[in-house]
This record gives structure tokens, sequence and C-alpha cells, in this order.
């Protein structure tokens, strides 16, 4: 045989074997059911036909008969009756490889009889859904085109029972107050694209205002709604119904509020199950909340007898979760599953362990806030925490989908806590790992771009969300990948039609993109003038305290009149607009009627980044002082403010890379919900050291540790401690074994020094453990601590070996 030529087969039997696959053209096809179709079935068949024709601008008919030989035929339904629809066409349908489970399908092409043929195949009413909802997602819909790979084929069923979201209307939410009902019917369609099966609205009266200027509907007529549209999709309607009352041992309030939530569930037409949060809100101790909720779950089934009644013990105080969990082991029977959401005082999986098996757990996370909540940014650069804030654009798939493995044995699985739209691609990566906890995340992000955005366009999306996630990963300044991940959504912005410049996604994540590249611009501004401005202060013992002064000043005036990229600024204002237009988005609260702290990062992107205003108060302190002497020393300290001095240690415990004593625990990859490992937290005050406006924080008992090592054996030592948070929670600061620092200490926030017992540094090495009071509920935030100084003595530490001792 000549090898030449049998090289050049194999290279051709290679490249056969790789070749993309062919298109099958679909754009004059025909959807073809079963004529008994009705219900969910009916509506998926339904969404199919509208979304072609919505995002490709192709109609395709239905029939009752088989088209012509040459027409393209799409064929939708449960499985029994698509085989005999096909099997009257001598087209087979495989059968199952398993036994047919809930909510699966089957999806398969024939290209070599009469007629090209699509078919999808439903083993139940969401089967049929859900299989629907798979064929949108692998569709290339292009302007005036539908193709679909001629050789695709799938059978498919959930892994995860339950895969759900809030969708509450309320003005809270930065988005979702604003949604007419075709809108809501839209987003409803989208998460069932991607597998989600439940939703879960909220009452008319919660933790919120009784009304939004953008309501298009009053709350009640809203809810019922999108209740009837959850229905007519086949999802479970599950209501989050926070009970409010302030004392429900008073029988006259469980009377009212009985009528009052049976008024709410009658009006709903469907209710598959109440959850009622112990807290957050709510501050009803576990026996009295039972006693209601039994009352409850009997008014519920008067509207919705199959319904049921699911709690959470959130926000329980330590006494109180005790109570919980004896009441718990009694198995009421009116209670059907627990959930587990934030503000839990233990782990999922230790939730699990001390519920009784009998009881299912919902796990209810927290993917809505990127800070200051149960799942936060880890690490987070205090410029973007401060400017982003709790509720940013926050597209974070590699993190969602490591919190979706996080306890994931423990539950039956998950409806997530949302307060708007900007959390929608870790929406819909919850419900894709849901559906396949083995799924490929950067193929879910490419569907969700050629889905949601246009198939010419959505690998390169989905490559935009995976470079926004590492926008936030590490220290801004350092982070040149933003600038890199705002070029390639410019040449997005480039290429993208008029149409795909209209998708409220596509708008969201250019948002983000010219947000992050702003404020590393202004960052990056305002250090280089400080940095200036500092160094005058330093060269004040040759200049003079008050040239120095005058001249770090006009530094920093001038860089306040030059504004930072003003054309990234004025994009965003743009975009905001376009965004309040497309999906209500709320980006200012003059301009959008926005609440406070709900997503309005439009007003909170120029807020101060750098210690350029506790500066200033400093240089006016100093001028005041009349001898040359003290301003110097007064400059002195403030440009020398974290120099712990000869021998000493210095952290600030906010700040990832100024904290090299800190004991990290398990780190947030093993401890997503930051359970035993302390966080980064944050509460920005004007006026105070850029220090003060983050801090280390854990969750109620846990404690918080530094570790240092090298210390001088025959010194003696002293601690600087800055408290941070705004909780009024005690803490007891501990050094070595247990010797004691300082007693339970209300936090004060300046900074407070005590001596360390030299016993705890007499081997050389110092532990510091923090310890807050226990037993406190409510968010649980225990030790918060900003800044930390180990500050050498002059002096003999008694502890040292007395052959050494000076």
């Amino acid at each position: 045989m000549n090898v030449r030529w049998s090289l050049s087969m194999c290279f051709l039997f290679a490249l056969a074997a790789h070749a993309p696959a062919a298109e099958l053209d679909l754009s004059r096809a025909v959807v073809v059911t079963p004529p008994t179709i009705s219900g969910p079935s009916a509506k998926a068949v339904q969404m199919l036909v509208e979304e072609v024709d919505t995002r490709a601008m192709v109609h395709w008919d239905r029939a009752a008969k088989w088209p012509a030989a040459g027409t393209p035929v799409v064929v939708v339904g449960p499985v029994d009756e698509v085989r005999a629809l096909l099997e009257k066409q001598g087209v087979g349908v495989p059968k199952s490889a398993a036994q047919p489970k809930p909510e699966g399908y089957q999806i398969g092409t024939v290209t070599g009889g009469a007629n090209p043929v699509v078919w999808v195949a439903g083993n139940d009413p969401r089967g049929v859904l859900f299989g629907t909802g798979r064929l949108l997602r692998e569709l290339r819909l292009g302007r005036l085109k539908v193709t679909l790979a001629d050789n695709f084929k799938a059978e498919s069923a959930p892994t995860t029972a339950l895969r759900g979201h809030q969708i509450g209307y309320r003005p809270k939410t930065n988005s979702y107050d604003g949604w007419t009902v075709a809108m809501w019917e839209q987003y409803i369609r989208d998460l069932a694209v991607f597998g989600c099966n439940a939703v879960e609205l909220i009452p008319p009266r919660s933790d919120d205002t009784p009304d939004s200027p953008l309501f298009p509907l009053p709350q009640q007529r809203m809810m019922t709604e999108v209740s009837r549209i959850a229905g007519e999709y086949g999802l479970d309607v599950w209501i989050w119904y926070p009970a409010m009352d302030r004392d429900y041992a008073d029988p006259k309030t469980v009377e009212s509020a009985l009528k009052e939530w049976a008024a709410v569930f009658q009006a709903l037409p469907r209710v598959d199950v109440v959850f009622v949060p112990g807290g957050d809100p709510g501050h009803t101790p576990p026996k009295v909340l039972f006693n209601l909720l039994e009352r409850q779950t009997a008014n519920l089934k008067k509207s919705h007898p199959k319904a049921t009644m699911w709690m959470s013990p959130q926000s329980f105080i330590g006494s109180w979760m005790d109570e919980f969990y004896e009441l718990i082991r009694r198995e009421p029977s009116w209670l059907t599953g627990v959930v587990h959401g934030p503000q839990t005082r233990v782990s999922l999986p230790k939730l699990r362990a001390a519920v009784p098996s009998k009881f299912p757990i919902r796990d209810y996370p927290d993917i809505t806030h990127s800070r200051q909540c149960q799942y936060p940014v880890p690490d987070w650069d205090v410029a973007f925490a401060l400017t982003q804030g709790r509720e940013g654009c926050n597209p974070r798939p590699v993190q969602t989908a490591r919190t979706f493995r996080y306890g994931r044995a423990s539950t039956i699985g998950f409806i997530t806590y949302s307060e708007g739209c900007h959390d929608d691609v870790n929406k819909m990566v919850w419900s894709a790992l849901g559906w396949d906890d083995k799924a490929d995340l950067t193929e879910v992000l490419r569907q969700y771009g050629r889905y949601f955005v246009s198939p010419i366009l959505g690998d390169r999306f989905a490559d935009g969300l995976l470079a926004l996630e590492k926008n936030w990963d590490g220290p801004v300044l350092s982070n040149t990948g933003i600038d890199d991940t705002l070029k390639l959504f410019q040449e997005l912005e480039r290429d993208a039609s008029p149409r795909e410049k209209l998708s409220w996604r596509y708008q969201q994540a250019l948002y983000r993109a010219y947000y992050d590249a702003f404020v590393r611009a202004r960052l990056k501004h305002e250090t280089a003038a400080l940095d200036a401005a500092v160094a005058k202060l330093r060269g004040a013992k040759t200049s003079g305290a008050v040239k120095a002064i005058a001249e770090a000043e006009a530094i920093l005036d001038r860089a306040a009149k030059e504004q930072a990229a003003p054309e990234l600024r004025g994009r965003l204002n743009e975009l905001a607009e376009a965004l309040f237009q497309s999906i209500r988005a709320q980006l200012s609260i003059l301009k959008h009627h926005g609440m406070p702290g709900r997503g309005n990062n439009l007003d909170t992107v120029d807020v101060p980044l750098t210690d350029a205003a506790w500066l200033r108060t400093e240089m006016t302190a100093a001028k005041e002082l009349k001898d040359e002497s003290a301003r110097l020393d007064r400059l002195s300290a403030a440009v020398n403010r974290t120099d712990p001095g000869p021998g000493g240690f210095y952290d600030d415990f906010g700040d990832p890379k100024r904290q090299p004593h800190l004991v990290r625990g398990p780190g947030w990859e093993k401890d997503p919900g930051f359970d035993e490992s302390p966080q980064c937290a944050f509460s920005m005050r004007i006026g105070v050291p850029r220090a003060w406006w983050h801090y280390a924080e854990t969750h109620y008992e846990t404690p918080l540790r530094a570790q240092y090592e090298g210390l001088d054996t025959f010194a003696t030592y002293r601690v600087r401690i800055v408290y941070g948070g705004q909780e009024g929670r005690k803490v007891r600061l501990a050094a070595g074994d247990g010797h004691e620092v300082h007693a339970p200490l209300a936090k004060p926030f300046e900074p407070v020094e005590f001596d360390i017992p030299a016993a705890a540094t007499a081997g050389g090495k110092l532990i510091l453990t923090w310890t807050p009071e226990r037993g406190a509920g409510g968010p649980g935030r225990g030790c918060q601590v900003c800044e930390v100084w180990i500050i050498k003595r002059p002096g003999v530490n008694p502890g040292a070996p007395r052959d050494h001792q000076r």
C-alpha cells in the first residue's frame, strides 16, 4: 500500500469524523401535534411557535395533518402520541434506554424520508415543556432562518426534583415591580426553557411598602395573574409568606391573620406550597409559630386541598433553634418540609443531620446579592463593593456552580432568592445544573448567549459573561483583565445589530463591562493623586508643613476636577436609561424611582474610592495647629498611620493583600457560605480611613483568629484594634491559650489598645482569638475587625527565660 495515500486517507477520515454536522433547514417547517394535546403540553407548543416567530421572524404554521413531501415537520407531544403519529409516516421513535422518568423527554431528527422531521416527545406534560425548551436552546434562530444540526438527538431527565426561582412583585425589587403581565409570562417562559419547574410569589403584605410608582397592576391582581401563568405552563407555585404580625400568641391576631391569608389563597388559581420563613422578616418564637402554621395549613387546604406547608428556622436566636429542633422531632403532621435559607445558624448539611428524615429540605440560596449576604463575592475589592453595591448585575457562573454543589446532597432541590433580573445568569445556571448536575458550564452560557442575544454573537457573549465574573477577582488596580473585558464587549457593541442591541440581557452585560472599567479608571486616577499628595506630605520637614499641605491639597483639587474616563461615565448614563426602558431596571433613585440600596448603582458610581477625604481632614487639623513641630507630628502620624513600629505587625483585615496574619479557615471554595471562614464585609463611612470601610467578619459564634510568628521572646507587646460593622454584639479577645486581652466589649468604632499578657508571647508566637457573644439571631454577624497592630514595647517580658532577661 502506498504510505502517502494511506496517510492522506486517514487524514480525510479524521476530518470527516470531526466535521460539523450538516444543518437541517427548518425555516418553512410545519408543527404537527396530536389532536388531543392540551394543558401545559399545548402551552409548550404555543411557546415554541411564538418564540421562533419572535426571535427569527419565521412563522411556523400548525397543522392537524401531515404536510406534503419535502416540507420540514416538527412533531411535539407526549411520547406515546408522538410515536403513533410518526409510525403512521413510517418513522420509528426509539424506545427509551431506561425507565422513563418524570419531566424527561426525547428529541430526535429524521432526514432520510419524504419529510425532514424533528420530534420532541415528553414523558409527561412537563417533559413536553422542557423538551420544547431544549429544542429552542439548540435551534439556530437567525434572521429569517431557523436551522438545527441534522443529527441532533437527546434523551434527558432532571437530576434535581425541585428547580425554582423567587419572582416577587414588590417595590423592594429593582426591576420586577415595573413588569407587565406580558413581561412576566415572557420571563416564566425563559425560566422554563432552561429547566425551571417552580416559581415563588410574594403576597401583598411583606416587609415592604404597599405600593410602587412603577406598578402596572396592584399586587394582589398581579400575583393572581402570575399564578395563572405558571399554572398554564404546569409549573409549581410556591408562596413565600412571612408572618409579619407582632404577637401571634394573641388569639385576635391569629384570627386576623387567618382571614388575611385566606383571602390571598382564594384569589390564586394555583398554589402548591406555602413557605413561611422563621425570620428575615419575622420574629415569632418557634412554639407560637408552629401553632400559627398548623392553623394556616388547614386554612390553606380549604381553597387548595393538595397544597402543603413548609417553614424555615431563619434568624432564630440560639435558644429558639433548640426549641425548633425539639418541636420538629415530634414530627408535626401539618408540616411537609423545611427550608434552609439566608440567616440560618447552621450549614445546610448540619440542618439535614438535625431534622428528621421524613421532612425533605429545600435550599433557598441567595443568588441576588454580592455583599453582606449568604454567598458574598469572595475577597471583593472595596472599590467594587461600595460602587456596585449589593444588587448590581452579577453573573457569577463559576461561583454559582460551586454554590450549587455545596450541600446539594442534603436537599430535594432549590428555589432561589432573587430581588430582580440582575441575577438572571445565575438563575439560568442554577436551573441548568438542577437539570443536569454534570452540565458543561461553558456550553450552558453559550446556549444562554445564542438564545437570548443571537446565534452569531452568542459564543462571544458567553466568553464575556465569564470575563465579567473574573473582573471581580482580586484587587481592581492590578486586574488588567477589566480593560480587556470592556474591549470584548465594545467589539460586540460594534458587531451587534439594532435588534440585538434591544436585548436587555445584552444591555445589562454591556453596562457591567463599562461600569467595571469606569471604576478602575477612577481608582487609578484617584490613587495616583493620593500617592502624589502623600509624597508631598512626607517631604514636609524639608518644605515646611504649610507649603506641603498646600501642594498636597492642590493635587487633590486638580484630580477632583479632572474626571477620569468621562466617555465611559457618559455611556453608563445611556445604558442605564436603555435598561429602564427595556426591563424597568431602576439604576437610579431619582431617574428611575429606585429604592435606596436596591440596585441603584448609577447613583453610587462616583463615591470616594481612596483616603483623600480623610487625608484632607488630617491636613485641615494640622493647619489649625500653631506650632510647626505639632503640625509635622500630625502629618507624620497621618502618612505613617499603619506603621506598627520596629518589631511590630500590621494587618488590614478587610484587604486580602494586607492580612498576612488572618487565619482564613477552609476558604470560600470549601465553605461558600463562610460558615467557618472569615469573609470580607463592608460599611462605608466618609471621613475615616479607607481601611475602616471593610473588615473581616465571621458568622454567629464562629471565632476570628490571627496568628503571628517571630515575636521577640524578651519583649512585651500591645495590640491596637479597630472594630467594624453595624451591629452591637459584644466581642471578647483572648491571646494564646485563653489569656484574656479584653472582656466582652461593645465594639467602638475607633482604635482601642490593650496589653497582651506576657505569657501569650513568651514562646515567640502569638494567637489572637476574637469570640462573639453567643445566642444572637438575625443576620448572625459576629466578629468584625478592620485593623490590627501588634506593637512592640520597651521592657523585658517577664515570661522569658531568666538567664536571657536583660
